[in-house]
């Protein structure tokens, strides 16, 4: 019966995407794992749920992406009330940005590739940026949240001079890689299959707009009916806040858009040098996403409230201070939707789901689909737990020794590990990417995640295609 610990988070993924009630999903799949991890009582595993929600704030960066989350809520209020967002809108058309489909979202791929120092700050960046041009255009706010998903994640493992690039070289040194380690993570990234399609991938539909599946069906909507999100959804920030009208004293400049987002932006790499006593790689990304979506908080109050040019200040320090709680409160689903899911990945891993997936791989498995295999186990284990990082840790263990024990190639084998652990993070329902990526673009979560699971089976499986043909070369 070893095999029960792979339902709470099945149970989960799949009432979401059937169901479409996303939160009622999660606490069932969270209460089926509590009830397994207590001994099939369901009453005590009713309890044990609690005391689950509870444990996610005991970690300081579970609770710190939570407090991110909020916050990001008054900032989108401030920009959209003091006009920076139709002053960037119009600044930018005038320049030629984003006047057409493919501009936009060309617009949104840049701007993912640009910021590769966090990935929840790539996504709201691009969501920021580019969901006025997208509403202008009727393109479906699905198809920008696959853009938020797409160029986080993948880009911030295949540039990664950040957090990410640490995390995985603290991995190989844990197995004793240190010389070389750096070399080797390089090396790997021509092998990080899925990373690379998902970024080439997501080039190719901006450049020439094809697409098909859900997400096709989203984009006739909202071309011919002007609904860019689905009628009946549940976006993740509500239209009042996501549309908040500029208030009357506002001028509509660009620059109280920009300038928010630049400190934002900016203050990532501060976070990390800060954090990491000088050393940006070093830093702790949770902490630095905090601070930097405070200190764009701070400098927009601050700009607000200072008169221009004999004009009045945009918005005084306490109306500032009304929209932030307003912004904050309309992300309360969000909270909910970011705590269900790292609870669920607790209870996951205290049943060892992941170990037990990784003692599958038995001892006569051919060496040469061991790049394949261990690329599959990653996406199973990062889709389920919706982490890249918990998926990392779980099977760097087992693949680096299988690469020096069989003659394959480390960076082969690391490419397969990174490939796994990414596609969870970019696909999964669970993910923080992914729920910060809907909540960017202030579209239904499972809309977001059904609209692009088609996409993201289609690189899984030429991933797969690429790791066989590449194990068999040796």
């Amino acid at each position: 019966m070893d095999w029960i610990v792979l339902l709470p988070p099945i149970v989960a993924i799949v009432l979401a995407l059937w169901t479409r009630q996303v939160y009622l999903s999660l606490f069932v799949g969270l209460w089926l794992g509590t009830t397994i991890l207590v001994g099939g009582h369901p009453v005590r595993g009713l309890v044990e749920l609690g005391d689950q929600l509870v444990a996610v704030f005991a970690d300081a960066g579970n609770t710190r992406v939570v407090f991110f989350c909020v916050l990001v809520g008054g900032l989108i209020a401030l920009v959209q009330a003091s006009g920076g967002v139709s002053g960037f809108v119009a600044w930018a058309q005038r320049r030629g940005w984003g006047t057409d489909r493919r501009g936009a979202e060309l617009l949104s791929w840049c701007v993912g590739m640009a910021i590769f120092v966090e990935s929840s700050i790539t996504s709201l960046a691009v969501g920021a940026v580019s969901r006025p041009f997208y509403d202008r255009l009727r393109l479906p706010r699905e198809k920008l949240a696959y853009y938020c998903d797409a160029t986080s994640a993948p880009v911030c493992v295949m540039l990664p001079l950040n957090g990410w690039g640490a995390y995985i070289l603290g991995l190989l040194a844990a197995q004793g890689i240190t010389t070389g380690a750096v070399g080797l993570l390089a090396e790997s990234l021509l092998f990080n299959f899925f990373a690379l399609f998902a970024i080439v991938f997501s080039l190719v539909l901006a450049l020439t707009g094809w697409g098909f599946g859900p997400m096709r069906r989203a984009e006739r909507r909202a071309a011919e009916r002007g609904e860019v999100i689905r009628p009946g959804s549940s976006p993740l920030i509500s239209a009042e806040v996501a549309d908040l009208p500029p208030v009357e004293t506002s001028p509509r400049q660009a620059r109280d858009f920009i300038v928010p987002i630049l400190v934002m932006v900016l203050m990532i790499f501060v976070g990390l040098w800060v954090t990491g006593e000088g050393n940006l790689m070093q830093g702790s990304g949770s902490t630095s996403v905090l601070w930097a979506v405070g200190a764009a908080i701070g400098v927009a109050m601050g700009m607000y409230a200072l008169p221009r040019r004999g004009r009045p200040p945009i918005l005084s320090l306490a109306a500032s201070t009304d929209l932030v709680l307003k912004g904050c409160s309309a992300l309360l689903p969000v909270t909910v939707l970011i705590v269900f899911a790292f609870a669920l990945g607790q209870v996951s891993r205290a049943l060892e789901m992941g170990p037990y997936l990784v003692g599958l791989i038995g001892e006569n498995t051919p060496a040469w689909w061991l790049p394949a295999l261990v690329f599959l186990i990653g996406c199973f284990v990062s889709f389920t737990l919706g982490s890249s990082w918990t998926a990392f840790a779980i099977l760097m263990p087992i693949a680096i020794p299988l690469a020096d024990g069989l003659g394959l190639s480390p960076a082969l084998m690391l490419g397969a590990v990174l490939s796994g652990g990414v596609y969870g993070d970019h696909a999964s329902p669970l993910s923080d990417t992914s729920i910060i990526s809907s909540m960017a673009a202030a579209c239904d979560h499972v809309d977001h995640v059904t609209t692009q699971l088609p996409y993201t089976l289609l690189l899984a499986g030429l991933a797969l295609v690429a790791f066989l043909v590449a194990g068999l070369m040796g």
